[in-house]
């Protein structure tokens, strides 16, 4: 007997006893129009319509697809809803058990189903990363001569999981991370729905958003809090599912952290000011607070950058490029092994010297500047790569410095007004005292006195 998705015991048994399965699954959408996110995968004539068999067929037939996206962003829904809506064959076979052997039985049944009855395949593979080059291969000769339908899935990134003949001859579709209005959505529908909770329990808005925290973006961990929530809100005889009793439930305390209020910006202030003071364990707690209420990793990563150049600068300078590259990696991988990368740089900087050299720096230039301390560029200095320039005086007298064997000239660069100031005041704080010996030496070469 084939392997099928959902075989017909375990539908049989939902049918006659919906509430003897998991909310997840109770849940799942029927059609594609119930599929939560995704829209972009969803338009009419995308390839998920014609699978279904929305579409003109003929020639042009639907095409083999790969879901890539994170867990609990609908890739098994999706192959779900594809089972049930079209008319063709459908096979369901999973990567960690399956081999050679499994998809070659596949593929025999499928070529006799479109020989002797003009059946067409559907051929669901689950965690199609896990398969190696071999078990991929022998993929080929059935979605290149579409005797199966694919519908493959992975959480790992195909252009290096999957083979490139088998990506050649698909469609890859990325499905995105639900949105916290997508979670949000679905929890309703299953507060309500007739297949879910049918209204025996209300959610509180602060339980909710800390369930959407829990969730992470991950429906099918959303539904799984929410039910096991509901459960012991009913048997405490509790009309809505608490916070209390949610924290109990997923034992995961509630942090009390609003990302658009006071908190924001007293936690990620406290997160700097603890890093500015090189206390890396406060550091670290206001990170986890953080992260743990849901904040952006990319507003985090802002923050090290900025505090990497404002508290830290030369003393270490290293700091920015760590900072630049948590940032990148975040972007890049986010939540939750962007935690790692958030952590990796928060003690870099936590336990940096320390010099706000730049800062000030900066500051007291500016500060002139808008004083009106400008006055024009030093004709020397001008720029003499034009017509007339000479007869102008621009550029006249400059002295090349790599022309000195010190590679340095005694000449002024600073407009009249601020000739003498000295803006840039180095620390002797770990890498900046080289940088405090190379000032007070070019400033002595340049013929500066000073003020």
């Amino acid at each position: 007997m084939e392997p099928d998705l959902f075989t017909a015991a375990a539908e049989a048994r939902q049918e006659k006893d919906p509430a003897g399965s998991p909310l997840a699954v109770r849940m799942r959408p029927r059609t594609l129009d119930e599929v939560v996110g995704q829209q972009h995968l969803l338009k009419p004539g995308s390839p998920l319509r014609r699978l279904v068999g929305e579409g003109s067929g003929g020639p042009a037939g639907p095409s083999s697809v790969i879901l890539w996206g994170p867990p609990g962003t609908g890739k098994t829904t999706l192959a779900y809803v594809v089972s049930k809506a079209t008319n063709k064959r459908f096979v369901e076979l999973s990567a960690i058990t399956a081999g050679v052997k499994e998809v070659r039985a596949v593929i025999d049944g499928a070529r006799r189903a479109t020989g002797g009855f003009g059946k067409e395949t559907v051929l669901f593979l689950d965690e199609i990363h896990r398969f190696s080059k071999a078990q991929q291969d022998s993929l080929l000769p059935a979605v290149e001569n579409r005797w199966v339908t694919l519908i493959a899935a992975t959480t790992e990134n195909p252009y290096f999981s999957i083979i490139s003949p088998l990506l050649s001859r698909s469609l890859l579709l990325t499905l995105e991370p639900l949105t916290d209005d997508d979670v949000r959505g679905l929890l309703k529908r299953a507060l309500s729905d007739e297949r879910g909770l049918k209204d025996a329990v209300a959610l509180p808005e602060d339980t909710e958003d800390h369930l959407l925290r829990i969730a992470g973006g991950d429906a099918r961990r959303a539904l799984t809090a929410l039910e096991a929530a509901a459960g012991a809100a009913l048997d405490k005889g509790e009309p809505e599912i608490t916070l209390t009793t949610l924290e109990e439930t997923v034992d995961r305390a509630a942090v009390k952290y609003d990302r658009d209020g006071d908190q924001h910006y007293d936690v990620a202030s406290a997160l700097i000011k603890s890093i500015r003071g090189s206390d890396v364990d406060a550091a670290l707690h206001y990170l986890a607070r953080m992260i743990e209420a849901g904040e952006d990793p990319r507003f985090i990563a802002r923050r090290l950058m900025i505090s990497a150049s404002e508290d830290i600068g030369l003393a270490d300078p290293n700091a920015l490029p760590i900072a630049v590259a948590a940032a990148q990696a975040v972007a890049m991988i986010g939540f939750p092994e962007a935690a790692l990368t958030l952590s990796h740089a928060t003690i870099a900087l936590a336990l940096a010297p320390k010099s706000n050299a730049a800062t000030m720096a900066i500051g007291a230039a500016m500060e002139d500047v808008r004083k009106g301390l400008a006055g024009p560029v030093p004709p020397h200095l001008r720029d003499g790569h034009y017509k007339g320039a000479a007869k102008l005086g621009h550029a006249q007298g400059y002295v090349y410095p790599h022309d000195l064997p010190e590679g340095i000239a005694e000449q002024q660069y600073a407009p009249d007004a601020i000739a003498d100031r000295e803006y840039y005041e180095p620390t002797r704080h770990g890498a900046e005292a080289r940088y405090a010996d190379a000032v007070e030496w070019t400033r002595k070469h340049l013929g500066r006195k000073r003020s």
